[in-house]
C-alpha cells in the first residue's frame, strides 16, 4: 500500500536481558522511530515515532484545555539579561546554554564565516526553558487581579546543550510542552501546581498505560527557581526510574525579578504568584522502556498511530482480489468505530516478513487473512502485548476487535504495575541500601531531610531521592535515616534514574 513506508530492519534484536541500553537503541531505530542528526546530540524523529509523539501531545492538549488553559507560543530567543534577574534560576541552567552572538554571515575566499562586524549588543540565550521571556511578558499583561489568572501553555522545542545523549531521554535538542501560569494568591498557585501533576498522572496511567508514583522534589531535586517541585515518577523494566512530567510552585521569585505587580481587591499592591509544569519527548523513551519486548516496540492502543494492521495471504490475483475486498470492508467497519486501520498489501515483502515488521513497531493487533480463511468465514487475529494468536469468525468481527483492544490498554498497563509494584522495597540499613539498590526498583527509606545527606548518598552509590510521595499511608511512619541514624518522619522514594 502506498501509504506504507518503512525502512525497519529485520534483523535481531538485542535481547533485554544481553543488554538492556543496545536493545533501547535497536528499538527505537529499526521500529523507525527517530535517528541521529548531522547535528551532534540532536536527533530526527521519523514520521512513525512523530505520528505517536502527535497522539501523544493531542491526548494531553485535550486534557489542558479541559482545566481552562490555552496555547500560545513565546520566542525562541531570549535576551542573556534576563537570566541575570532570577539568580538561582539562571546558576540552574547556565552550563547547558546554547548562546547566538551574531546576526550574519559573510562570503571569505570561497567560504562562508561569521561577520565579526555582526557581533549583537546583548547576547541571545536559545530557550532552554521559557520562565524569563514569559514572565517579562506578563508585566506587560497584568495590571490588577481582574487580569488573573493567566492560564497558558506553549508547544516548542528546546535546548539544552547536553554532552551525553541518547536518542529521545536526552538530547540537545527536544519538543515539549511548559505551562506557565500566573495567580492573584498562592493558594490558587499552590491548587494549581496539583492540578496539573494530577493532570499528568492521569494520562500516564490511562493513555500510556504507564504506572507512575506522585510526589515531592527534596529541595537538592527540585527545579531552578521553584520553591516546590512535583513529579511523576516511572519504572522501567531495567529497575531504573524516569521522571516523566513535573509541576513547580515559583511562588512570587519571578514576578518580583521581572516587577509583575497588580492591585489585588483591597486596593494593595502585590507580586503576582505563578506555576510552571512541563512534559517532553522522553515520554517516548518511557513508553519503549516500561512495555517493550525483545521483538521491539509495545504501543498502548491509546497511543499506537496504526491499532490494526491487516495482512492479504494469496497465492493467485483472484484471491488477492477476494481477500482484499473483505479486508476494505472491514477496514471501513473498524475506521467508522473511530479505529486507525492499515491494510499491508505491499508485494514486495513476504507476509512472514511483514508480521515481524509490525510486531517491531508495536502495532497492538494484526489480521492476516488467506483464500481458506475467506471460504470458512474465519481470520487470523494476533495480540501485540501477549503474542497470541487466535483464529476468530468474521461475523461481528470489528466489535470484538474494539473490546480487544480495551483489553490489550489495560493487560499493559496491569503488567507494567505488577512489575512496579514487585519492584518497591522497604530498606531501613545502610549495608542493605548498598545491596538491593544494585538490584534495581524503588526503595522506600527514611532519610534525616538533609541536603547532605542526599549528595553523599548519590556520591556513593549514584541513587536519588525520586520523590516524597504523596501517599502518606505508605511514607508517613517514624524511623532512622539509613545513613545518619537521625531521626525521620517519612520513607521517600530513591532509586538510580535516567
Amino acid at each position: 500500500m502506498s501509504s506504507i513506508q518503512s525502512n525497519a530492519s529485520n534483523e535481531a534484536i538485542t535481547p533485554r536481558a544481553k543488554d538492556y541500553a543496545q536493545w533501547y537503541l535497536d528499538v527505537v531505530k529499526r521500529g523507525d522511530l527517530a535517528d541521529y542528526s548531522a547535528v551532534r546530540g540532536c536527533m530526527v524523529i521519523k514520521p512513525h515515532g512523530y505520528a505517536i509523539w502527535e497522539k501523544l501531545q493531542r491526548a494531553l492538549d485535550d486534557r489542558f484545555k479541559a482545566t481552562g488553559h490555552v496555547n500560545a507560543y513565546f520566542p525562541l530567543f531570549i535576551p542573556l539579561s534576563f537570566f541575570s534577574k532570577e539568580e538561582e534560576h539562571a546558576a540552574g541552567f547556565a552550563k547547558e546554554c546554547a548562546v547566538v552572538t551574531h546576526h550574519r554571515l559573510k562570503a571569505v575566499d570561497g567560504k562562508v564565516v561569521v561577520d565579526p562586524e555582526s557581533a549583537l549588543e546583548e547576547p541571545l540565550v536559545v530557550r532552554p526553558t521559557s520562565e524569563t521571556i514569559i514572565w517579562n511578558q506578563y508585566r506587560n499583561w497584568i495590571q490588577s487581579y481582574r487580569d488573573l489568572p493567566i492560564l497558558v501553555n506553549q508547544w516548542a522545542n528546546v535546548v539544552r546543550w547536553e554532552m551525553r545523549t541518547r536518542l529521545f531521554l536526552r538530547t540537545a535538542e527536544f519538543l515539549w510542552q511548559e505551562g506557565h501560569t500566573a495567580h492573584a494568591t498562592a493558594e490558587e498557585a499552590e491548587a494549581e501546581k496539583t492540578q496539573m501533576v494530577n493532570v499528568y498522572a492521569k494520562f500516564a496511567r490511562e493513555v500510556m498505560a504507564l504506572p507512575v508514583v506522585v510526589g515531592h522534589k527534596s529541595p537538592g531535586e527540585r527545579f531552578a527557581g521553584a520553591l516546590d517541585t512535583m513529579t511523576i515518577e516511572a519504572l522501567m523494566q531495567d529497575g531504573k526510574a524516569l521522571q516523566a512530567g513535573t509541576s513547580h510552585f515559583l511562588g512570587q521569585n519571578f514576578a518580583k525579578s521581572f516587577d509583575v505587580q497588580f492591585t489585588n481587591k483591597e486596593g494593595k499592591q502585590d507580586y503576582v504568584w505563578a506555576t510552571s509544569w512541563g512534559v517532553s519527548t522522553r515520554l517516548m523513551g518511557a513508553l519503549i522502556m516500561a512495555h517493550g519486548d525483545d521483538n521491539g516496540l509495545v504501543l498502548p492502543p491509546a497511543l499506537a498511530p496504526i491499532q490494526v494492521v491487516m495482512v492479504p495471504i494469496y497465492k493467485s490475483e483472484e484471491e488477492h482480489n477476494a481477500v482484499l475486498d473483505k479486508m476494505y470492508e472491514l477496514k471501513k467497519a473498524l475506521e467508522a468505530k473511530g479505529h486507525s486501520v492499515e491494510i499491508d498489501d505491499r508485494d514486495t515483502l513476504r507476509p512472514g516478513f511483514k508480521f515481524a515488521e509490525w510486531e517491531l513497531k508495536g502495532v497492538p493487533v494484526r489480521l492476516a487473512m488467506g483464500p481458506r480463511d475467506l471460504q470458512n468465514g474465519t481470520v487470523e487475529v494476533a495480540r501485540r502485548d501477549t503474542l497470541e494468536k487466535i483464529s476468530e469468525p468474521l461475523e461481528g468481527l470489528e466489535d470484538r476487535i474494539i473490546g480487544l483492544l480495551e483489553d490489550i490498554q489495560k493487560n499493559i498497563y496491569n503488567k507494567a504495575l505488577a512489575f512496579r509494584d514487585a519492584s518497591i522495597r522497604k530498606v531501613d540499613t545502610w549495608e542493605d541500601f548498598k545491596v538491593e539498590i544494585e538490584k534495581g526498583g524503588f526503595l522506600l527509606c527514611h532519610w534525616d531531610g538533609t541536603a547532605e545527606t542526599e549528595a553523599r548518598i548519590q556520591e556513593e552509590t549514584k541513587a536519588t531521592i525520586r520523590c516524597i510521595p504523596v501517599d502518606s499511608a505508605v511514607c508517613m511512619e517514624e524511623g532512622k535515616c539509613i545513613y545518619t541514624g537521625k531521626p525521620s518522619h517519612q520513607r521517600v522514594l530513591f532509586a538510580r534514574s535516567y
